[in-house]
């Protein structure tokens, strides 16, 4: 760092709440962890804001000194675009309170929140928020980008169930989006990402839901076929409480499963419903009565739920997606036969998801056309050794191209790793929503201040 950088940082830091990092800090390099071990970035500077006042400074900060910009929440994306080379992190991990208002049945989250500190938030009132799978997954990036959840199908998307947000825009300003305050911008805000300034705060409509019953159920991967129809038959008569996936993973060394199937491919099952064991397993039994070699069933706290599939960071990472129109016996057959070349033993895991329910029955004005899709094949590729990059890389985009005679042609842009080419990223949103998010943000952010991400060009024009 030179001599005018230093004294312009400490400058800063005289009117930052929060905490500056730099290279050499000690904290450096905790601070550029992120969940994808396979993003090794090294940003000049973190600000670790503690206020939106310091999210302001920041971010003026950044700007007068022409940096490349980036913000951090929970660090979960998988294409690692919370950091930049070289460049300013806005860091919103010390803000991560939630306020729950029972009587409202909402709950107001700070942008740097985690699902985690979300889910223990409403506990305590037995209500629960649409989340994710996981419980370290960033509230901010995950709704913005629509929001898909174990209980989706029940509650719809995240992003179906925000009242209002709270931006700070690349000028500076604090603005409020809600149906009847820029609700331009609130339309965008239900999948736009981050591209349209610094999510500081949302309020979300919150759920009863306290105990569900969680059923994980292994078979010989040799069985998969079998199991896999006969998921896709349940759930497409299953109620909207059903939801979980059908999916090839390694045996983990479990007590609950057999010694033949520990570290080696199997196929599984994952199905969650709310209520304790009697209503899940009598809700639950067309599975249940498959033949499974291993079985846990159990109810839990649903903030339990959300950290049964929890990974440690660090491990590397590469995902993608193809939502399907249908899913015929040959889309079954190419999906199983995907899964012979997954990495085993690791975490990768080979999922496909059922949609429909709230999913499929929320607004339709909002730019989230892969709502429509009753299904989608998630290849979740997780892994130890760097020597296996190019093999656990090519196996997801092989799942992609192998599903491809079924694909909507929808993407779900929180599911996408690498660079999948510009007319992926349209296609998260579809052109024609597109064009009226480009709209939104030549209002907001002109100079494109916010483009590191799944990027909205204002530039753009057909």
């Amino acid at each position: 760092m030179s001599a005018a950088m230093e004294r312009a940082v400490h400058h800063f830091q005289e009117r930052f709440t929060g905490d500056v990092i730099a290279p050499p800090d000690s904290g450096y390099d905790d601070a550029r962890q992120l969940f994808n071990g396979m993003i090794d970035r090294k940003p000049a500077l973190f600000a670790q804001c503690r206020s939106v006042a310091d999210v302001r400074s920041a971010l003026a900060f950044g700007q007068e000194r022409g940096m490349d910009i980036t913000v951090r929440g929970g660090g979960h994306g998988v294409a690692g675009r919370a950091l930049v080379d070289g460049g300013l992190v806005i860091d919103l991990r010390h803000m991560n309170t939630v306020t729950v208002d029972p009587d409202a049945r909402t709950a107001t989250i700070a942008g740097g929140a985690t699902m985690g500190n979300l889910d223990r938030a409403t506990e305590p009132f037995g209500l629960a928020a649409c989340g994710g799978r996981v419980s370290t997954t960033g509230v901010g990036g995950y709704l913005l980008g629509g929001g898909d959840g174990w209980m989706a199908r029940k509650f719809g998307l995240a992003c179906d169930n925000l009242v209002s947000a709270e931006i700070v825009t690349a000028s500076g300003e604090v603005v409020r989006a809600s149906e009847t305050e820029n609700s331009e911008l609130f339309w965008a805000l239900h999948g736009g990402g981050g591209n349209f300034g610094v999510a500081t705060a949302f309020t979300v409509r919150l759920h009863d839901l306290s105990t569900v019953t969680a059923a994980l159920l292994f078979w010989p991967h040799e069985r998969g076929e079998e199991v896999v129809r006969t998921y896709r038959d349940f759930m497409e008569a299953a109620p909207d409480d059903v939801g979980g996936a059908v999916l090839y993973m390694t045996g983990p060394d479990e007590e609950f499963v057999p010694d033949v199937l520990k570290g080696r491919l199997c196929c599984a099952i994952l199905l969650i419903c709310p209520g304790e064991e009697d209503v899940g397993r009598k809700a639950l039994a067309p599975m249940l009565s498959l033949g499974h070699l291993g079985e846990m069933v159990v109810a839990v706290p649903y903030a339990e739920l959300q950290c049964m599939l929890d990974d440690p960071p660090g491990l590397r990472n590469y995902w993608s997606v193809e939502y399907l129109s249908s899913l015929p016996d040959a889309a079954v057959a190419a999906f199983c036969k995907a899964a012979e070349s997954m990495i085993v033993p690791s975490a990768t895991q080979h999922p496909v998801f059922p949609q429909g329910g709230a999913i499929a029955r929320g607004p339709a004005e909002f730019p989230i056309p892969w709502r429509h899709a009753p299904w989608a094949v998630h290849p979740f590729g997780l892994w130890e050794s760097p020597a296996d990059d190019a093999r656990g890389i090519a196996w997801a985009r092989g799942v992609r191209q192998v599903m491809k005679p079924w694909a909507s042609g929808d993407v779900y842009l929180n599911f996408i790793g690498g660079d999948e080419g510009a007319d992926r990223v349209i296609a998260g949103w579809g052109e024609e929503n597109y064009s009226r998010l480009v709209k939104v943000k030549r209002q907001f952010d002109p100079d494109n201040v916010f483009r590191h991400n799944h990027n909205i060009d204002p530039d753009w024009t057909g």
